[in-house]
């Protein structure tokens, strides 16, 4: 059995960061090199978000310039600052390198990279390798690299051994759990359509990451299903298009870049749809002013005030306040952009509103023009739950093309984008309060787990202008079908085939081929991780509860920011014992540890990158030989 003073699972960014963040303590005073591991089931390096061999159409939805895995002064931290390259920098040196062991492709990427650019999955993958190879130069750390399955931890005297899949064996002081984007188990809904695919010969893709699945070779001409507006549908249709080798071209003057998809005769029919039956709005064209956002009720005083209290109710108390925020830049956005669509003295009346019904009244009520029309309830439903037929539902989907286009082109005067906007502003707070705990237990899994976080995604997460873009022109190719809001999907044994339908629209379509392009997000208490699940499954660890209510993540401790203060983030079994051990960072720990599932950005604070300074202090520290209790009782 192999010792090291560390084992890392997971091989992503918070692993390389852990590896990053315990160099850099190590150069610090360490008294020898740190000897760690490193277990992936993939690579170490890109983890498997990143992997440097998935298709170069899959792309971040953050631009180049808001990437890096090194710290600066904005992340609160104890530990010193090593400066590293961020994503642009990095690009930068590679360039005037002319070279890069991963093969021409990364020159070839990167000749077009600017900090606007949405770069690809695998080039930032090629990124976090190369920090990762950096750190190991350095000497401060020896690197031992697994690719293997974690699916256990032990006990071995004052060690945390960790088991895989093949039996191999790590032993450490330290364990920290860093997977990242874990999985879930199958739902009996897709063990169901997976069984019905292989009884009937039929294709089915099951839910699950874009590059660990078979997307191309689908039939010429025929209808294709497909569900799922998110992320994964932008990777795929990148990956479909150049699969099917039509031409792309921009619409001669037409505004806000509208493109023109000219079929290769390769294409399917695709027809798509999921519960909002809408996709994910657009981010903002690269390098283009966005309109700012300043609160004018939801303050940094009224969040702080929120964050001191534990019995705030999201939907009663903090949803009719941010919805008034939507409405107001709304209203505003249409009133400098078309001021002779909007009653402007209406937007007195919003302060006067105590729920988002009450808001969308005034919204009803302000405009003019239904072209600028637009209510908080479209949000979660786009024709507000009301059924509509064939034409309405292509009218619906016509006005939405336009306001794409408009958004992602215009966002610094577009209504659309300013609403986006803010929401990128206040989900933030959002996350804030729920990491502090002030939201009861049933209002933080109802409402801000339950739609709220979905809903901020769709908004303030959304892809890249140009794949927006490409999409938008396979709708009006016809090569992409919207079926409508609230998809259903059945296996129908008298066709022997899939059907899809939408009760809205009343659309009904019939495939033998189903393609899932929504992420298997692994809600911690179903997880498909072997390693989590045996954790759970055994008392060792469980699931984070507020109010005895579950959320979706497992528990950790909290940390504080102090070099004095050994442990933080630890893992937290069953009856109340912490395993000062066992590190968990990041999103199987989101509850405790809200935005540590997004990516770091130079000048902003990282909790990515503030849990990765934590684990190193303890990897550190328990080399110096500081006393750490095996278990601490509750």
């Amino acid at each position: 059995m192999t010792a090291f003073d560390a084992v890392i699972i997971g091989g992503g960014p918070r692993g390389v960061a852990t590896v990053l963040r315990t160099a850099a303590r190590a150069a610090a005073g360490a008294p020898r090199t740190v000897r760690l591991a490193v277990v992936d089931a993939l690579a170490v390096g890109p983890g498997a978000t990143w992997l440097i061999e998935q298709p170069a159409q899959y792309l971040n939805n953050t631009q180049a310039d808001a990437t890096t895995v090194h710290p600066d002064d904005s992340t609160p931290m104890s530990g010193p600052l090593a400066p590293g390259p961020d994503l642009v920098d990095w690009a930068r040196r590679v360039r005037a390198d002319g070279a890069h062991p991963a093969g021409e492709w990364v020159l070839e990427e990167l000749s077009a990279l600017t900090g606007a650019s949405f770069p690809s999955r695998r080039l930032q993958g090629a990124y976090y390798r190369d920090q990762l190879d950096a750190a190991i130069a350095d000497g401060t750390v020896e690197l031992t690299e697994v690719v293997g399955l974690a699916v256990d931890l032990e006990r071995a005297g004052e060690d945390t051994v960790v088991v895989l899949e093949d039996g191999t064996r790590l032993a450490a002081a330290t364990v920290v759990l860093a997977q990242g984007m874990v999985q879930a188990l199958p739902e009996p809904e897709v063990t169901a359509l997976a069984e019905f695919a292989e009884r009937f010969g039929l294709r089915y893709a099951a839910p699950g990451m874009p590059a660990e699945r078979r997307w191309t070779g689908l039939p010429a001409g025929e209808t294709v299903l497909v569900r799922g507006l998110g992320a994964n549908f932008f990777d795929v249709i990148g990956e479909l298009v150049a699969d099917w080798g039509g031409l792309v071209e921009q619409v001669p003057g037409a505004p806000h870049g509208r493109l023109r998809y000219v079929p290769s005769g390769r294409e399917p029919r695709l027809v798509v749809g999921s519960r909002r039956g809408v996709p994910y709005r657009s981010k903002p064209e690269g390098g283009r002013p966005v309109r700012p956002f300043a609160a004018q009720w939801a303050t940094d005083d009224w969040f702080a005030a929120l964050g001191r209290r534990t019995d705030v109710d999201f939907g009663a108390e903090v949803w009719p306040v941010l919805a008034r925020e939507f409405a107001r830049v709304h209203l505003e956005a249409v009133a400098e952009l078309d001021p002779a669509a909007v009653h402007a003295d209406r937007l007195v009346d919003l302060a006067g509103t105590a729920s988002a019904a009450e808001v969308d009244e005034v919204l009803i009520a302000a405009i003019r023009d239904e072209r600028w029309s637009w209510t908080l309830e479209e949000l979660h439903r786009p024709t507000r739950g009301a059924a509509v037929g064939a034409r309405a539902w292509d009218r619906i989907v016509e006005r939405l093309i336009e306001d794409e286009l408009g958004s992602m082109s215009d966002p610094r005067h577009h209504p659309r984008a300013a609403v986006n906007g803010a929401m990128g502003a206040l989900r933030r707070h959002v996350g804030r309060l729920a990491g502090d705990g002030a939201f009861t237990g049933r209002s933080l899994v109802r409402d801000v787990l339950g739609w709220f976080d979905g809903d901020s995604l769709a908004l303030a997460s959304g892809p890249p202008a140009d794949r927006v873009r490409l999409v938008l022109a396979l709708i009006e190719a016809g090569v992409v079908s919207l079926i409508g809001p609230e998809m259903v999907v059945e296996a129908d044994g008298a066709i022997a085939g899939f059907r899809a339908a939408s009760p809205i629209t009343g659309a009904v379509e019939t495939s033998g081929v189903l393609l899932e392009t929504r992420m298997s997000k692994g809600r911690i208490p179903r997880t498909s991780d072997p390693l989590l699940r045996a954790l759970l499954d055994t008392g060792r660890a469980r699931i984070h509860t507020v109010d005895g209510v579950q959320t979706h993540s497992m528990e950790a401790t909290g940390a504080e920011i102090s070099e004095e203060a050994l442990l933080g983030h630890n893992l937290v079994a069953a009856d109340g014992t912490v395993d000062p051990s066992v590190v968990v960072l990041g999103i199987p720990a989101q509850s405790t540890q809200p935005g540590s599932a997004i990516g770091a950005t130079p000048g902003v604070p990282s909790p990515l990158l503030a849990g990765a300074d934590v684990a190193a202090k303890q990897i550190v520290a328990r080399m110096r030989g500081t006393g750490f209790p095996l278990l601490v009782r509750p």
